[in-house]
């Protein structure tokens, strides 16, 4: 195969540097095991033929487009990567053991159902309203319909473990048949915030990561690791009605028995795992997977805690490892036997804790995040186990995230204390360097197959000059050799979809987990505060607005919110000023403040009594300044 050159706008093969990789990685792991096969074919019941799900916008979960993954890994996608994505592809009802049963390949996430004496335990359903009810549907195809839901468990607060629950039931249903609706600590107010505070960047980013935007094919989107994408239907939420708070609390619902173990602060703010005593089952929701999971997710998210989580792991193992006949997560597939699984269990427990008190070990001798992210290596037995490779979660960027967590983005260097923006900075590599020099010596090194400063060279040239489509098209080349070489899943979506933009232009966010379900659960606090992040500072300096919300449904608790040097501040304590606007209603109704904004009329619409001058609301939304679900991410 000759070398390739560097041309514009084409997808070009894989380069011999790759399909050297390439070969390296076959001989280095071990592929002749095929137990994961084995254990992902278990229990199938029967497929959703084909499995695609769509709604009045068009298709929102395809699965048939992956039928590329029935070959052999080609030289365009890291073995290991396609290997992953050839088991996570792999959909269908599947049996676990006794009364439980799982959907997988029909989200990102699993979705597990748990017949009792008369109806079913839900947990986990699923992204959107859409692929959630396709999943129950396939179920009552094989296991009839006449079980009515009893009970939904969120085990954690990511939108693929509730955005679906309406796909199976209502708020109707819940209130008239009693559903329960179970989640850990916190749930609400994590799942809540994490998709409206920070939803806009958060759902850009995460278009990248998943590459939702990413034809699916062997030089394109392959898989994401933990599941192959997210679905792109309706996101909805049902408030919890069932609290859990404590580890070894225990409940039975539809005779089955459950204790929970709190699991704060590990793969999710708040998250618990479930141990089922009559069936020596263990769900473990997102704490223990077949991947090395994220510390830091590459869509933005607060920083995870990989030393409770191994802790956490640990308490696993001495609660249930001696017992545990079955452990299913809500993504992956199941781990039979107790000898697989307290062998599974503690290889993830240990991934979590080498890496973390790796990592410490040498910050504390002056490396930073980037210098222990290119020194550190897993011990050969995790290395080589399949469920420790970084199909989500590299090694490289959950290094960096631990760095992060402990000592933050500064690494102690002055010259990094107040570095120029990336397009000052390019602007001066490039007049040091000069434009067409700097892109020559980007072509250099990418056919030398040092892509990683390729790419370092030729972004600073398109942030010098983005309408450079020669320099654009020249890093796009970059990054798909980037991404043909990635094992993390999420890694190659990023190249690609950089790739994808540089040679044909911005395409947006297809998929905006900040729902109106999702605001709708806003506490009265979280709605000023939603508003607060909003406010254009400068341009709010001198202004004057004073506004009261009176939250009917709390004993008229009242929260005076006012701007203080640009700043969107509140009390619930009596202030000297009076409002010159107050609203009234429920706290439900008052989250269409941060739904429509200080709209009068949208407000009175949705139940809010407005009493005062509606003239401190206008200059109130004068004052917005929305985020842009389109940013540039690739170009300046």
């Amino acid at each position: 195969m000759s070398q390739p050159t560097i041309n514009p706008k084409d997808s070009h093969p894989p380069s011999l540097h790759i399909i050297k990789q390439w070969k390296e990685v076959k001989e280095s792991l071990p592929f002749d095991d095929q137990q994961d096969f084995d254990d992902a074919r278990q229990g199938w019941r029967g497929h959703l033929r084909p499995n695609q799900v769509t709604n009045d916008q068009g298709v929102v979960w395809d699965n048939e487009a992956y039928d590329f993954l029935k070959e052999d890994a080609p030289f365009s996608a890291n073995p290991s990567l396609w290997r992953q994505s050839q088991l996570t592809r792999k959909d269908g009802l599947y049996h676990v053991a006794g009364p439980i049963y799982q959907v997988r390949g029909l989200d990102l996430s699993n979705t597990t159902i748990i017949e009792g004496d008369e109806g079913i335990i839900v947990i986990d359903p699923l992204t959107s309203l859409e692929t959630g009810a396709a999943a129950l549907s396939l179920y009552q195809k094989h296991r009839g319909s006449n079980r009515d839901i009893k009970a939904i468990i969120y085990t954690h607060s990511h939108v693929d473990h509730f955005g679906g629950v309406k796909g199976f039931v209502s708020e109707k249903d819940v209130e008239e048949k009693d559903v329960k609706i179970i989640a850990p600590e916190g749930f609400l107010a994590h799942a809540v915030s994490e998709n409206v505070y920070t939803g806009t960047s958060m759902s850009r980013r995460a278009a990248y990561m998943y590459g939702a935007a990413l034809e699916q094919g062997p030089r394109g989107q392959i898989g994401a690791g933990l599941g192959q994408t997210t679905s792109t239907g309706t996101v909805t939420l049902i408030a919890p009605n069932m609290i859990i708070k404590s580890t070894g609390e225990t409940t039975t619902i539809d005779g089955i028995q459950m204790e929970f173990q709190m699991a704060p602060d590990t793969e999710a703010p708040s998250e618990m795992l479930i141990w089922f005593p009559d069936l020596n089952a263990l769900c473990a929701a997102e704490d223990a997977t077949h991947t090395f999971h994220n510390i830091l997710t590459l869509r933005g998210a607060v920083v995870r805690d990989p030393h409770s989580w191994a802790k956490y792991l640990t308490e696993t193992i001495d609660r249930y490892g001696s017992k545990a006949e079955i452990v299913f997560a809500q993504h992956h597939w199941p781990t039979w036997g107790n000898d697989n699984i307290r062998k599974f269990l503690t290889y993830q427990r240990d991934l979590y804790a080498y890496v973390h008190d790796q990592t410490l070990r040498l910050l504390n001798k002056g490396y930073n995040g980037p210098e222990i992210a290119e020194m550190l290596t897993l011990p050969p037995a995790l290395d080589q186990s399949w469920y420790c490779r970084g199909y989500y979660g590299s090694l490289s960027h959950n290094v960096k995230a631990i760095y992060q967590r402990y000592v933050g983005w500064f690494d102690g260097n002055p010259a990094h204390l107040w570095e120029h923006s990336p397009v000052e900075k390019a602007k001066r590599y490039v007049k040091l360097i000069g434009e067409d020099e700097i892109i020559e010596q980007g072509v250099k090194e990418y056919l030398k197959g040092d892509y990683r400063w390729a790419a370092e060279l030729l972004s600073h040239a398109v942030f010098n000059n983005p309408d450079n489509q020669d320099a654009c098209n020249k890093l796009a080349d970059v990054y798909e050799q980037l991404g043909y070489g990635a094992e993390n899943g999420t890694w190659r979506n990023f190249y690609m979809s950089g790739a994808t933009e540089l040679r044909n232009g911005n395409f947006g966010t297809p998929t905006q987990t900040a729902s109106a379900d999702v605001a709708g659960q806003l506490t009265p606090d979280m709605v000023l505060d939603t508003l607060a992040i909003q406010i254009n500072g400068p341009e709010a300096w001198d202004k004057k607005v004073l506004m009261d919300l009176v939250v009917s449904d709390q004993d008229n608790k009242t929260y005076h919110s006012w701007l203080s040097n640009g700043a969107l501040v509140y009390s619930t304590a009596d202030q000297s000023d009076a409002a010159q606007v107050t609203l009234s209603g429920t706290a439900k109704q008052l989250t269409a403040l941060a739904v429509y904004g200080p709209d009068p009329e949208a407000l009175v619409n949705a139940g809010v009594d407005i009493d005062g001058d509606t003239t401190a609301l206008d200059t109130l939304a004068s004052l917005l300044d929305p985020g842009d679900p389109n940013f540039n991410i690739v170009t300046p």
